[in-house]
């Protein structure tokens, strides 16, 4: 009887469980502003100190490494007691969804609370509408300074410029680049761990070139990257470990991080990161407008967009989409509407930065 009374308490309490979790995934999901200031700016900032203090000081990604054992645990415990598959489905099923909310319990509470909280426009008082002429206002401006930072760096307009700092220095450049001192911004500048992921192959053929760890609170960069778009995408995982998961946030902080920082390739970087955006936008508003602006391009900045696209193209296979859409899939229960295409909203947060007064 004492047998069966413990199973029944362990069958409620797991139950409990889950509906303590779903509560909170509502709870948070429907009040942000609840989120904001007991989550988001109460509790994870402290999650991300201790998590850093453990964990920061490696020189390699022990997210990677907690990964490796998990998932090769898993399939020992497939393999182990797959006899039991149809002798006790119930069973399975059962433990697989534990594993399957304790997991989900993990990510929420240490990270995954923060794709609700009051959005970045709202906090900063940022108007993310524009007209066309704004659009254009702010990519001739954005232009200019490219081509004034190429002039800079390169011998010559059809040359580009060429990244030759090292990972290590890119890192250490991205973490000085923050706390980016704007009223508003969730900025604890002790937690910034940025480690070049060990599976920065297998990221490079699923077309990624970084996450955030939500479990280690690790930034990882896909280390094989070339050109002008490691030190933005360093930027960028950071500003994920300040707690801001709406991608075209983390966009926008990791622009005005590369742009604060000291050292002209990652300002570079920045306008780079920021006139590709804006022209992508103009050619599906006005392919004309995209034209005429596409020809003041200099051969040398052309050069550096063509560096980093034949990266990607060489590592191109039938199983990236498949990646792309399940983190499309993601995103979007993770109450980011526009899914994969949230990176491309940070156009709106970039504009007020180029016309504002």
């Amino acid at each position: 009887m004492t047998s069966r009374s413990s199973k029944l308490n362990k069958f409620s309490l797991k139950y409990v469980f889950y509906t303590v979790l779903i509560g909170l995934w509502g709870l948070s999901r429907n009040y942000p502003t609840l989120t904001e200031r007991l989550y988001s700016k109460g509790i994870y900032p402290n999650i991300a100190k201790v998590e850093h203090f453990l964990l920061g000081w490696i020189s390699f990604s022990m997210g990677d490494v907690f990964y490796t054992l998990f998932f090769a645990y898993i399939i020992y415990l497939f393999v182990k007691n797959i006899k039991y598959l149809w002798q006790k489905p119930l069973l399975w099923l059962d433990k697989t969804l534990l594993l399957l909310m304790s997991t989900a319990c993990a990510f929420f509470f240490l990270w995954g609370f923060n794709y609700f909280r009051v959005p970045l426009a709202t906090t900063l008082g940022v108007k993310t509408t524009y007209t066309e002429e704004e659009l254009y206002s702010a990519t001739e401006h954005c232009l200019q300074r490219a081509i004034a930072l190429h002039q800079q760096l390169a011998p010559n307009d059809s040359v580009k410029v060429d990244f030759n700092l090292s990972n290590k220095e890119i890192y250490a450049l991205a973490h000085k680049a923050y706390p980016l001192g704007i009223t508003g911004i969730s900025d604890f500048s002790s937690c910034k761990s940025v480690k070049s992921s060990l599976y920065s192959t297998l990221l490079t053929y699923m077309g990624y070139s970084g996450y955030l760890n939500p479990f280690t609170n690790e930034s990882q960069i896909n280390g094989k990257m070339v050109g002008y778009s490691k030190p933005v995408t360093a930027c960028h995982e950071i500003a994920h470990q300040m707690g801001y998961a709406a991608e075209e946030e983390a966009n926008y902080l990791g622009y005005l991080a590369a742009e604060k920082a000291d050292s002209p390739y990652f300002k570079y970087s920045a306008e780079l990161f920021a006139l590709r955006h804006f022209l992508n936008e103009i050619a599906v508003v006005n392919p004309e407008k995209y034209k005429e602006i596409g020809i003041k391009i200099p051969q040398g900045i052309l050069e550096n967009y063509r560096e980093v696209r034949r990266f990607w193209q060489q590592y191109e296979n039938k199983a990236e989409p498949v990646f792309k859409a399940s983190y499309d899939a993601f995103l979007k229960a993770n109450k980011q509407q526009q899914g994969i295409d949230s990176y491309d909203l940070v156009v709106g947060l970039l504009i007020h930065h180029y016309t504002a007064p």
